[in-house]
């Protein structure tokens, strides 16, 4: 696949780098080689693959939701610097 100037520059713009025209060039190379290496992968066969998301088995982990810790507000509030009989005092943001 040739890589044009055009999307040099709009890629350059999306980066937001400035190159020199020496280095639009090499980027236009480098830009088509990766392209005809990625092009390969349509050669393959891969009829006889399974489509995957993931290199590995991933599979999720379900739990109860079920609470541990309770409401043991006298503990939580033990911690506390600044407290109240039944929360936290912490400063004003505006």
């Amino acid at each position: 696949m040739q890589i044009t100037d055009e999307t040099i520059e709009y890629v350059g713009i999306l980066a937001k780098l400035e190159l020199s025209p020496e280095e639009k060039e090499r980027a236009k190379q480098d830009m088509s080689e990766m392209l005809d290496y990625v092009g390969k992968l349509n050669e393959l066969d891969v009829s006889g693959v399974e489509p995957m998301s993931h290199t590995f088995p991933v599979s999720n982990v379900m739990r109860e939701d079920v609470v541990t810790n309770g409401d043991d507000r006298e503990k939580i509030l033990a911690n506390a610097p600044e407290k109240t009989e039944e929360a936290f005092i912490v400063p004003n943001t505006f």
